[in-house]
């Protein structure tokens, strides 16, 4: 755990690209705290110059120089105000762009682990929290810390005494602050994650909504809702406990602290020490440096608050990919590779995915793909087919092994140069909250419309997109909600062909389609796939048997390799699938 003193200075680093504004608002504090500093001598003049000294001329002119005062303090209220409250939108903000930019570095691991909705929780609840404690809790502290001080002076030159008395009382106030302060810190982050899950949960459960009510399933969620609010109420009371506690017992010492000096003070006054004015200036001092005191102490609890927000931020900040980068990129450049280097090229790869390293995924794997050539690969469920994809994506690296992609190792390569060699078509088709036109241009931004048609018209996509309300400028809805599965299907084909690149990855890329559809997508396939590496996993073979080459795995291994008729006379495994799927 870090500690606030640390997550304060990360907190406060993004407040200096704003330099001018901070000084602004820094100005306008002090301009501020010095004005209603100046207007506690306003007032002991006014008492002993016009009201003592019964003169009404004197205080009407320092009743006005009291307004005047008071005036120069609201206005430069306002701008702290403003300044602050931008200053913490600003810096939320960032907080927020640099999160969201290291969100997207990290590899699929990262998110097998973290839950989305958990993330979101951080992302927005978090970095809300940050911006009320920049906006308002970190200039009230300031403008508290001020005015205390410039209390405690003006109190010293009034009655040092007095002050004495005042000062007694500080330990008293301190020690709340520093037995309880912990405690309020804990149970922030602590009630911040069980918000989190509460996050998490309502996205899992809203995301498959149709799920839960085909399986009515609504009173069972509504219960696991409602005990994780239990759990959030249940930390939350002792955050509030602790929180309540500590302002209270601040309150309370500080109140008892000036009733009893003003005691004192009267006494003072009775006895001729001191005059009227010159203690109610010192009392308006005391209730100025207490009410000071009083802030500080519900601002720290806000701090505290924050170091929580701000230890979960830091989280998502420090989390490391597994995918390192290398100092020296290489780029890829596949044009100038000849063609008798193989496009692709395992070589013993065995690998097992981080959260289960027991469990090898791939063993020993080694295959070679000549340019332009497509290979399938075929064999059960689990048996290292996808895995293939990820590591050639490079979205989790070899352990063992090596593999290299137009003759170039990809571990030594430009992570962004090696995935713009591959077009990926996955098996449950992507399709984002925009209208047409920018899901099939994903991969090429910079497309054209005539560009996106062409694409959409070789997936066999064009006659149903025309169709839509808006055509391709309607929106498909989260998770393109609007369209059916052969649809989504199609847009991802779109997607591919328009990418235009070297390397096509297709998995299960017509398992959606109905049998006219398909037949029409894979003519586009057809024309797309020719002069273009293609590896394809299949499960449904009759998609495959024209491959050039056919990979059939099991159990993470290659279990044989060969075309269509060499496999159903080689190998059993092949031809017992082949057999169930081909032979009507």
């Amino acid at each position: 755990m870090s500690s606030t003193t640390s997550v304060l200075q990360w907190l406060l680093s993004f407040l200096k690209p704003y330099k001018y504004q901070v000084s602004g608002a820094i100005f306008a504090l002090f301009i501020g705290s010095f004005a209603w500093l100046v207007l506690g001598q306003g007032i002991r003049l006014a008492v002993d110059q016009g009201f003592v000294a019964d003169d009404a001329d004197r205080l009407n002119q320092l009743l006005f120089a009291v307004l005047l005062i008071s005036l120069t303090a609201s206005i430069a209220t306002y701008f702290r105000f403003a300044l602050m409250t931008w200053l913490g939108e600003r810096v939320s903000a960032d907080i927020r762009q640099r999160v969201f930019n290291h969100l997207l570095t990290l590899d699929p691991e990262f998110y097998t682990q973290t839950r989305t909705g958990e993330v979101i929780s951080r992302f927005t609840a978090d970095t809300t929290v940050l911006q009320s404690v920049i906006g308002m809790s970190i200039s009230m502290a300031l403008r508290s810390s001020v005015t205390f001080i410039g209390a405690l002076v003006l109190m010293l030159i009034s009655s040092p005494m007095l002050t004495l008395y005042v000062m007694l009382a500080v330990p008293f106030v301190l020690l709340p602050i520093k037995l309880l302060g912990k405690q309020v810190r804990k149970y922030s982050r602590a009630s911040q994650d069980k918000v989190a899950d509460i996050g998490a949960y309502v996205d899992e459960t809203l995301h498959e909504i149709q799920t839960v009510q085909a399986y009515s399933h609504e009173q069972v969620d509504i219960q696991a809702f409602s005990e994780r609010i239990d759990a959030v109420m249940a930390t939350a009371r002792q955050r509030i406990h602790y929180r309540s506690l500590l302002i209270g017992l601040i309150m309370a010492i500080s109140i008892i602290a000036i009733v009893l000096v003003a005691w004192i003070g009267a006494t003072d006054v009775i006895s001729g020490g001191m005059t009227a004015g010159e203690l109610t200036a010192f009392m308006f001092y005391a209730v100025l440096a207490g009410g000071s005191i009083a802030t500080v102490s519900e601002v720290i609890g806000e701090i505290q608050k924050a170091a929580g927000a701000s230890e979960r931020l830091l989280e998502l900040l420090n989390a490391t990919s597994h995918i390192q980068g290398i100092i020296a990129p290489t780029l890829l450049s596949p044009a100038k590779v000849p063609m008798s280097v193989p496009a692709i090229e395992l070589t013993a790869v065995s690998f097992a995915y981080p959260s289960a390293p027991e469990r090898a995924v791939l063993q020993d794997i080694t295959l070679q793909i000549s340019p332009g050539q497509r290979v399938a690969l075929v064999g059960p469920s689990g048996a290292g087919k996808s895995t293939v994809f990820q590591l050639l994506l490079r979205f989790y690296a070899t352990e063992q092994g090596s593999i290299r992609v137009h003759g170039q190792d990809i571990s030594q390569l430009a992570i962004e140069s090696l995935r713009t060699q591959f077009a990926l078509v996955p098996q449950e088709s992507v399709i984002f909250a925009n209208d047409v036109v920018e899901n099939i241009r994903y991969g090429r931004p910079e497309a054209s419309q005539a560009d996106v048609v062409a694409a959409a018209k070789t997936a066999q996509a064009h006659e149903f997109i025309s169709q839509l309300p808006e055509g391709y400028k309607t929106n498909l809805g989260e998770r393109g909600v609007k369209l059916s599965g052969g649809q989504k299907q199609r847009i991802a084909i779109a997607r591919a062909i328009l990418a235009d690149r070297p390397i096509l990855l297709l998995d299960e890329a017509t398992s959606a389609l109905d049998a006219v559809s398909e037949r029409a997508v894979k003519l586009g396939l057809d024309n797309l796939m020719r002069g273009r590496t293609t590896l394809i996993i299949a499960h449904r073979l009759a998609t495959v048997v024209n491959a050039d080459l056919i990979v059939v795995m099991q159990d993470g291994r290659i279990a044989a390799t060969g075309t269509h008729e060499e496999l159903m006379t080689s190998n059993s495994l092949y031809r017992e699938h082949a057999e169930l799927q081909l032979v009507s």
